[in-house]
């Protein structure tokens, strides 16, 4: 009998390969089954009454658990060492569903004005319907953020680095002012992976994936995933089996297959990006780089601090007028022009058509989005080709 695998003791290379698979699956075979069954028969009532209940493993309904969705939720929880871990139809379900899960009419939300689209959308249209208040506050400015959490806040919702800006926040320092409010902390993970950090370890409740971005790595599913302890995730989970934003078993399966090389693909990302950012950070036609293991970057230190590795994506805005975004963007060879993130391929394109296409141009100005700016998410080929792609197309503007 194998003993039971310590996994704090793991590195994280090894996890996105190992985790929530070590066990032996049917017929021997080494890679996790897709199941498809939407039901799962009992010979036993006694038994299925025990499954039906929690008392004991084992699946009962489609919408609720699923065996190949359960090994991806054990991947994410080893990840991110949490408790436990459950899993959406995607990152906008994941995040939609804990804000609901959480919150009641009268309670407040305290998040940093430049959030990913979706999430803004939720903040600025959503909520107030269901008389939930947002306070919105400059991202970086963390006494504004101290003073909000402290006058009423129940949620405090971080996403550090933010997409597209790229900036940071203080996860620890706001983390352990949320906790005297009584507030609970989520955070969204996405850009930074649980390769490149850590939010639970630094007082973070909750934390966010979409999966459908760095974790799935190759753009062919649709997914989110959410880790914390277990009662959050338990309160969470049953949200989501009763509201039905479940994950299809097929999108687990390509999502596990695109983990397994998460560790080095975040790498790769790490060291391309760096390179581009600083590339760009010099060259005259480019106005500003967002980017925060650029040393010039506003939330440098603190990135460094929190984070093991800056992330694949950047966002900088080019000299001139908006209207030379289209020029740019179609004179590339080496890049996709597409409303995505995260993937092995590079990505561009300006916020507008993509983490913002859901707002106004009124809403992205209030959320501090210039409208010439473009996002880079930086794909894993040879850094050089990459370079001399978008020196080519510069001169050419």
């Amino acid at each position: 009998m194998k003993k039971q695998i310590t996994w704090k003791k793991i590195k994280s290379e090894t996890q996105s390969v190992w985790g929530g698979e070590t066990k032996s699956f049917p017929d021997g075979a080494t890679q996790t089954p897709t199941v498809n069954s939407v039901a799962y028969a009992y010979k036993d009532l006694d038994e299925w009454e025990k499954v039906s209940k929690g008392d004991k493993p084992g699946h009962i309904y489609g919408r609720n658990t699923n065996p190949t969705v359960s090994v991806l939720e054990e991947k994410i929880r080893i990840l991110e060492d949490a408790e436990a871990a459950t899993s959406f139809s995607s990152g906008m379900a994941a995040i939609s569903n804990i804000l609901f899960a959480n919150l009641k009419p009268g309670d407040t939300v305290v998040a940093g004005k430049d959030t990913y689209g979706g999430t803004s959308k939720i903040f600025l249209e959503f909520l107030p319907r269901f008389d939930i208040k947002v306070e919105l506050c400059d991202t970086t400015d963390h006494k504004l953020i101290e003073q909000k959490i402290n006058e009423n806040c129940q949620l405090l919702y971080l996403e550090t680095p933010t997409n597209p800006t790229l900036k940071i926040q203080n996860i620890k320092w706001l983390s352990d002012i949320a906790k005297k409010a009584r507030a609970l902390v989520v955070v969204d993970n996405t850009l930074a992976t649980p390769i490149n950090q850590s939010p639970l370890s630094l007082g973070a409740d909750i934390v966010i994936h979409s999966a459908t971005k760095f974790l799935c790595g190759h753009s062919d599913a649709l997914g989110g995933l959410v880790c914390g302890d277990k009662d959050n995730i338990h309160r969470i989970f049953h949200f989501r089996e009763i509201n039905g934003a479940s994950l299809a078993p097929n999108a687990a399966y390509l999502i596990l297959r695109g983990m397994k090389t998460l560790a080095l693909r975040v790498e790769k990302h790490n060291s391309n990006a760096l390179k581009l950012a600083n590339w760009l950070l010099n060259h005259p036609k480019i106005d500003q780089v967002y980017y925060p293991g650029l040393e010039t970057n506003s939330g440098y230190k603190i990135a460094q601090s929190q984070m093991k590795g800056f992330g694949g994506v950047l966002s900088f805005t080019l000299n001139g007028e908006e209207n030379v975004i289209p020029s740019f963007i179609s004179k590339l060879r080496f890049a996709h022009a597409a409303a995505h993130l995260g993937s092995v391929e590079t990505i561009v394109g300006p916020p507008k058509t993509t983490s913002h296409v859901e707002n106004t141009s009124e809403e992205r100005e209030l959320l501090g989005i210039p409208e010439n700016m473009l996002r880079c998410s930086v794909g894993i080929e040879n850094i050089d080709d990459i370079i001399e792609d978008f020196r080519k197309t510069l001169e050419s503007l």
